[in-house]
């Protein structure tokens, strides 16, 4: 599909189907991806693409170590509560994500099993975890690039009918992820990336989360009216 169809139709997706993915069809993927740009060509990005058991592990781990209150632990500082229009942004899209599962106000169990789906990757066939290299930090820039890629993986994905969804939950508890996808600790992981076939059955997918108007964020300076 042309560029702007493929990022006006790109979603989230939450739901995905049992089936693997090729690998042959990532290969792909990441040779598109690799050629977003970096700060002077740095490249600073690796990436760890898990699948089978080594994800179910991951996913395993996450649950067990959220489900006894263990605090998350991420390699980088972040903020631990969003305020102002970021908290009205977060709160927007949680209400439609709900409202399209289903699941109430006070449904604590359901909004419980919700949150729990993103520590275990969305139950995604694939998950590709991003990393830097510690010797870059302070990181800020390499983070940048790596969000750079992680957009081309989705966009790459989404153009081969595969669904994506950039999930920092799915690594909040570090070790975990550090120990099943092999990770040594001279790199620090950013996030991640649940990749498969959307599976079209789960309400959630329906979702498109709205933009705001360009007016509340662009500062056109020295154009003429």
């Amino acid at each position: 599909m042309d560029f702007e169809t493929l990022v006006r139709t790109r979603r989230s997706v939450r739901g995905y189907k049992p089936d693997p993915v090729p690998k042959q069809v990532i290969q792909e993927i990441i040779d598109v991806a690799k050629g977003a740009p970096s700060s002077m060509n740095t490249q600073p990005w690796n990436l760890y693409v898990v699948t089978g058991e080594p994800l179910d592990k991951i996913r395993a781990g996450n649950t067990e170590r959220m489900l006894a209150g263990v605090k998350p632990q991420r390699d980088f500082p972040t903020k631990e509560a969003y305020e102002g229009i970021h908290r009205e942004r977060q709160v927007e899209i949680a209400k439609q994500l709900f409202a399209a599962m289903g699941i109430a106000r006070d449904d604590k169990e359901m909004r419980q099993d919700w949150v729990m789906r993103g520590f275990r990757q969305f139950d995604a066939p694939v998950s590709i975890v991003l990393t830097y290299d510690k010797i870059l930090e302070p990181a800020a820039i390499g983070q940048f690039d790596l969000g750079a890629i992680s957009y081309a993986i989705c966009l790459a994905a989404w153009e081969r009918g595969l669904g994506t969804v950039i999930n920092g939950q799915g690594v909040m508890q570090t070790p975990v992820v550090r120990e099943h996808a092999g990770i040594p600790d001279t790199q620090a992981i950013l996030t991640c990336i649940a990749m498969g076939y959307p599976n079209d059955d789960f309400s959630a997918n329906q979702v498109k989360s709205t933009r705001a108007d360009e007016a509340s964020f662009v500062n056109f300076v020295g154009f003429d009216d």
